[in-house]
């Protein structure tokens, strides 16, 4: 008979950064979910552009931590800012 299975230690390389120290990561939360009153609306340009990298991407859930429902809503706020130009469709042109 085979050997019964078994599973590896928890706290391996994943959690490690270089030089093998133990990394710090924050848990990401929804900070529209955590301040009800903290409103997504396009005309608050210096919010939305918080969530717009610099080259005019919308950054994804993953990264800013936001719950499905409020990276939705906010997805279609940016696009409503772009249309009446508050905030650019895409980087300025640097050469």
């Amino acid at each position: 008979m085979s050997t019964p299975y078994k599973p590896r230690p928890s706290g391996g390389r994943e959690d490690r950064g270089p030089g093998g120290k133990r990394r710090y990561v924050r848990k990401k939360f929804c900070r529209f979910c955590a301040e009800k009153e903290l409103q997504i609306d396009y005309k608050n340009a210096y919010m939305i552009k918080q969530f717009v990298s610099e080259r005019g991407k919308i950054v994804p859930r993953r990264i800013t931590g936001n719950c499905a429902k409020h990276q939705r809503k906010l997805t279609m706020e940016i696009k409503k800012a772009r249309v009446v130009a508050l905030i650019p469709f895409t980087a300025t042109q640097v050469r």
